[in-house]
């Protein structure tokens, strides 16, 4: 048993928010109370911090397998638990892709290792060709629990129509990386940046919106769900409004750097601030703030791209892969650069890093409720850290090293077992 004392509990499903103690035994929550008196539990005492549901992040690579050196499932797992995950779902960008039910029983065997929730999707495509479904109702029942070909835009318009009939038949969703390769020039350089400063055609914003606004009008005709990914530009956030306006099934993420910081950050911290799609400029940081605002924007997703630092190191930056390491600074960043300016209260900011997401998947997951998991995050939402270069996960590929940011977690409960500890 574990008792939980004099908590702020935050709970976005129930939206209570009030001090009171938390019991826990056997991998659930079994009493809320004022008070609760109880022999032979372990005690946390939380007074002065908040409890909430274990956070959950929808979009994380953990390279395995294939590229193991960047991270790997338990490194991947440890991270999520430093950041106050309990359930995170992997792209299948590794190597071999997701792409067969061998590979998927594979990655699920490893995943069912860790002591948090690793879900995973599989490929839309047959190793990211773009132009072969693989099979969706085989994946799905050997425990694939939706389909991205994440990294890679599907060009085809007949593979999106096909795959969101497939999904919707299935009960499920596609979850789309969205930018037009003939529109662009180097990746993870913004065009503005770009152009200015490094003389090279950079990634377009069109490439971005255009491909969005394909999309989700497909998704329109077909009445299926269709997720995008990692919204970056102030018009992709109105494409999906729109869509939205019209009755069509669509959801969308942002990941906390694109709210977080512009283009700018390049000059400063080199190759680490390098990602796809890019960081932008500060009207795009507005408006996904905007869209997360208003609800157009449901989720905050981390896309947790660990690389290793010799690859980070490349001493041509066009060469540089693109992504950053996210698990360990995304609360931190949505306290910081969210609930500390006034444009989300804690609660809405836990909606979108709890409730929202499993309920997109249906997890029992999301919530502090009696009779529900015991999945929790105990963290200090004003006390300030400063972003070292050591990780949990094997990468340190953070462009907020070094930042002062708000939001420190002390532990991660998963199956009622205390999974992290801030020592």
């Amino acid at each position: 048993m574990l008792l939980i004392k004099n908590g702020r509990v935050v709970d976005p499903k129930s939206q209570f928010d009030d001090i009171c103690d938390v019991l826990v035994d056997n991998g659930r929550v079994v009493k809320l109370a004022k008070s609760i008196e109880t022999e032979g539990a372990e005690v946390i005492d939380a007074t002065g911090l908040v409890v909430a549901p274990g956070l959950i992040d929808i979009h994380v690579h953990f390279r395995e397998p294939g590229q193991t050196h960047k991270e790997d499932i338990h490194t991947g797992a440890l991270a999520a638990a430093a950041g106050g995950f309990t359930t995170v779902v992997m792209m299948a960008n590794t190597n071999p892709t997701i792409s067969t039910v061998e590979t998927l029983k594979e990655v699920l065997e490893s995943a069912s290792k860790e002591n948090i929730h690793i879900y995973t999707n599989a490929t839309i495509t047959q190793n990211f060709d773009g132009k072969h479904l693989t099979d969706f109702e085989a994946l799905q029942k050997a425990g694939a629990i939706s389909f991205s070909d994440d990294g890679i835009p599907l060009q085809s318009t007949k593979i999106v129509k096909e795959a969101l009939d497939e999904a919707k038949r299935l009960g499920t969703f596609i979850a789309l990386h969205e930018e037009d390769p003939e529109l662009n020039g180097i990746l993870g350089f913004n065009e503005h940046i770009a152009q200015e400063k490094f003389h090279f055609c950079g990634a377009t914003g069109v490439a971005e919106y255009s491909m969005v606004a394909r999309d989700v009008m497909i998704a329109y005709d077909r009445q299926a769900h269709l997720h995008i990914q990692h919204l970056s530009k102030a018009e992709s956030v109105k494409v999906v409004e729109f869509a939205q306006s019209l009755g069509a099934p669509v959801t969308a993420e942002a990941a906390p750097q694109h709210f977080s910081k512009t283009e700018d950050l390049l000059l400063l911290k080199g190759a680490n601030a390098k990602m796809n799609p890019p960081l932008r400029l500060e009207s795009d940081r507005r408006a996904v703030i905007e869209g997360l605002k208003s609800g157009v924007i449901s989720i905050i997703a981390t896309d947790h791209a660990p690389h290793h630092a010799d690859e980070k190191a490349n001493a041509d930056m066009t060469k540089a892969p693109s992504g950053m390491t996210g698990l360990e600074t995304s609360l931190s960043l949505g306290l910081t650069n969210l609930v500390a300016t006034g444009d989300l209260t804690l609660m809405q900011l836990l909606e979108k890093m709890t409730l929202n997401p499993a309920k997109m998947y249906d997890f029992d997951a999301g919530y502090l409720a009696e009779n529900g998991p015991a999945d929790l995050v105990i963290f200090a939402d004003k006390e300030e850290r400063l972003v070292s270069d050591q990780f949990a996960s094997k990468a340190s590929n953070s462009p907020f090293i070094g930042e002062k940011l708000q939001g420190v977690v002390k532990y991660t409960i998963s199956n009622g077992q205390i999974v992290y500890q801030n020592k």
